[in-house]
């Protein structure tokens, strides 16, 4: 359907279970899932914007769909600031809206976004990031169970050090919360926090689920595999270079 939809040209917003797609002219403005933590919630938890300063743009600029334009405009935050910021956004989203276990597709014509247009992306390159990020989990960690399961810990025998950014998401592994919870607590990317869940599991750190939902002991830790380096070979390549830098840098 994406592929009718970007040679159609269309404008409108594609439905899943696992999130939305907006497309203006066939190309992807935007992008939401429940799994994944909003821009709003990645520009005020980073501290970058406070939660007034967003909740008077949507007061201001939405029913005009131009909240990006007046983020910028008013000064509060900067054109490339907020590219990077809603690229990411909507990638991650994305990852999840075009899930295989996502449910049925709707698209529905001629419904826009009150963010408006910050950074349009093909719908290729939206797909294939998809495909991208579907086999860097993979290659870390082939349990895909452990993406929606709540987070249990594990004991660590060996006492291993951690990084403060991965100790942080392990402190809040308490059996409740599921990664996409983590994620919106500590304000980062949905699939940044799934790597994060993988190579916790494959060092044995967090219980992999088994098929009756219970946590099934891990293994010895695994090399971890490499992310691939090398985004889709298409125009946009060096938009989504600049974007797994970005994102890449808070892992």
């Amino acid at each position: 359907m994406l592929v009718r939809l970007a040679d159609e040209r269309a404008t409108g917003v594609l439905v899943r279970d696992g999130g939305t797609l907006y497309l203006a002219d066939g190309q992807v403005v935007h992008a939401e899932s429940p799994d994944a933590p909003g821009l709003d919630v990645l520009l005020t938890a980073s501290g970058r914007l406070r939660p007034d300063s967003w909740a008077d743009a949507v007061a201001q600029a939405a029913s005009r769909r131009e909240v990006g334009r007046y983020l910028v405009d008013s000064g509060q935050v900067a054109d490339g600031e907020l590219e990077i910021c809603h690229l990411g956004a909507l990638f991650d989203a994305a990852f999840f809206a075009l899930a295989r276990a996502s449910g049925p597709t709707r698209f529905r014509y001629g419904v826009a976004h009150w963010m408006g247009r910050v950074r349009p992306v093909p719908t290729r390159v939206v797909e294939r990031e998809a495909l991208r990020r579907s086999r860097l989990l993979d290659s870390l960690w082939p349990h895909p169970a452990v993406d929606t399961a709540p987070v249990q810990r594990r004991p660590d025998p060996a006492g291993r050090a951690l990084s403060p950014r991965r100790q942080s998401l392990l402190d809040l592994a308490d059996g409740v919360r599921t990664p996409a919870a983590i994620a919106r607590e500590l304000g980062r990317p949905a699939f940044n926090t799934l790597v994060e869940v993988r190579r916790l599991a494959a060092a044995g750190l967090i219980g992999t689920p088994d098929g009756s939902g219970t946590a099934a002991p891990t293994g010895p830790a695994a090399p971890a595999a490499a992310e691939a380096t090398e985004p889709p070979s298409v125009l946009d390549s060096a938009l989504l270079r600049r974007l797994r830098d970005a994102l890449e840098a808070t892992l």
